[in-house]
């Protein structure tokens, strides 16, 4: 993504975590131009030594700095990757068609449908089934030494484009990619919310489609201002999850008798409990709050459904005994279990003589 070189003082000072395998992609793109990628190296203060260490990281910023360079001196931001040049502000040019769609699911299929204006190299797909949304690459060119950098980087463009427009963490299921996993595998994890797997038929991740609705929440003056320095959105994730009150509700859901405190859900999700609840309160709810109406909906479906007693349904929702679920029921609802159930239709279905029966009880 396309940006003037940042003021870094020290851009070797912090954590290195970066692959030199990366920067040795980078140099690789100015050895197929022709150019002497000298200058970027002394920019970021990368020894050329380093490049021959397999073991050696660099910064953030290191990388940041390097990627910058080679993509204005060989004006071309996919860094020779394709059979054409991406020229300076390409990547710009795919946020810009896509910042006013009204919903994440709009933006990215702009992102696949321009991508493709670009360069028939790789092509982006979107597509939903079910409640799983996958975002893919087809490769339709041999990549050669520069497959693995094009594909990661070709991914976290889009999905940290994507987590910037909706000001949202998108939790992955799942992170394919088509080659073995290298000796940095480890560096994915840091670069992708989701287990990856190696070997795989294609590139590409999932995650729930329910982000695809999300409203976009930028506009061209952020779009301006996020394109000044927008590679470190390639390495950094998002930790404000705008669906952490729907994600919650599901695992509560899925374990009704669980005791489930913020620090085992935080963990589930990948947060910490005091995150958990920022953003909760952030979304104007609690934990307890969530847990409440979990409860609520589940007493109230075995109301319907069953004539378990009371005491038996208070246990099933999480209460220790069956005058607290009568006091927190009526507080949900306004009134007694008791009377909730006589205000419900029996559940009935047909048994196979065609005769209608109440269902079991049990």
């Amino acid at each position: 993504m396309p940006y003037t070189l940042p003021s870094i003082p020290d851009p070797a000072r912090g954590a290195a975590a970066t692959p030199i395998a990366f920067i040795r992609a980078i140099v690789a793109a100015y050895t197929r131009y022709g150019r002497d990628p000298a200058r970027a190296l002394a920019r970021a203060r990368i020894a050329p030594e380093l490049l021959t260490d397999g073991a050696a990281c660099v910064t953030a910023a290191q990388m940041e700095l390097m990627s910058a360079c080679a993509m204005q001196e060989l004006d071309d931001e996919a860094l020779g990757w394709f059979s054409r040049r991406l020229p300076w502000g390409s990547y710009g040019m795919l946020c810009r068609a896509s910042i006013t769609a009204p919903d994440l699911g709009v933006a990215l299929k702009r992102w696949c449908r321009h991508h493709r204006l670009l360069t028939d190299d790789l092509l982006y797909s979107l597509e939903i089934e079910g409640g799983t949304a996958t975002l893919a690459l087809r490769e339709h060119r041999e990549l050669g030494e520069l497959r693995e950098f094009c594909l990661l980087t070709s991914l976290r463009y889009v999905l940290g484009y994507a987590s910037w427009a909706v000001d949202s963490a998108i939790p992955l299921g799942e992170v394919n990619f088509p080659f073995a996993a290298p000796p940095h595998a480890r560096v994915y994890a840091l670069l992708f919310p989701g287990p990856v797997h190696f070997g795989a038929r294609q590139a590409a991740f999932r995650f729930d489609s329910a982000y695809l609705s999300l409203p976009l929440c930028r506009d061209e003056g952020a779009l301006r201002v996020m394109l000044q320095r927008a590679l470190p959105l390639t390495v950094l994730r998002y930790r404000r999850d705008r669906l952490i009150a729907q994600r919650l509700r599901q695992l509560l859901r899925a374990r009704p008798g669980e005791a489930a405190t913020a620090e085992l859900l935080a963990a589930r999700l990948g947060l910490s409990a005091r995150t958990l609840h920022r953003q909760l309160l952030d979304q104007g709810t609690s934990l307890q709050a969530l847990k409440d109406e979990v409860r609520c909906e589940r007493a109230l479906e075995l109301l319907r459904r069953t004539q378990r007693p009371i005491k038996q349904i208070a246990l099933a929702v999480g209460f220790r005994n069956e005058k607290s679920f009568m006091r927190a029921f009526q507080g949900w609802t306004g009134m007694t279990p008791g009377a909730a159930r006589t205000r419900m239709p029996a559940p009935q279905h047909m048994d196979g003589g065609g005769t209608t029966r109440l269902a079991d009880p049990s």
